[in-house]
Formats: C-alpha cells, structure tokens, sequence
C-alpha cells in the first residue's frame, strides 16, 4: 500500500488555483472590454439618432469605463 506523495498533491492544487486565478483575470479583461464597447456603441448610435455628434461617444466612454471598474472591483472582492 503506497501513500501519496503530500508534496505532488500540493503542486496540483497550486496549479489548479493558477488556472483559477488566469480564467478570473481573463473574465476581467473581457467584461471592462464588452462595458467601454458597449458604451461606445450606445454613444455611436445617440449620436447618429440625436445629431449631437461629439457628446454620445463622449458620455457613452465614460459611462463604460465607469461601469468597467465597478465591475471589475466587484469582481476582485469576491477573492478578497
């Protein structure tokens, strides 16, 4: 009857939190892309629906980014 090895079993668990902790920065990544994309489209389009050219885009980015770091700092609270 042979024991397992704790040092191999602990190497596995490092790598399956690494795993872990690269899928949840790549979950990140994509939700603050898709929030600054989707406020730049709904900029585009207020612009092209309203005629006030400049000011969609400009209050559709930062709408986005403010929604992209309230997303991303809920995010980070749950590993904290």
């Amino acid at each position: 009857m042979s024991v397992p090895d704790p040092e191999e079993h602990s190497d596995q668990e490092k790598e399956e939190k690494n795993f872990a902790a690269g899928l949840a920065f790549a979950v990140m990544g994509t939700t603050a892309a898709t929030c600054v994309a989707g406020g730049i489209l709904l900029g585009l389009w207020f612009d092209g629906a309203t005629g006030l050219s400049p000011l969609g885009i400009l209050v559709g980015i930062v709408l986005g980014s403010v929604a992209a770091v309230v997303s991303v700092v809920q995010q980070i609270r749950r590993f904290l």
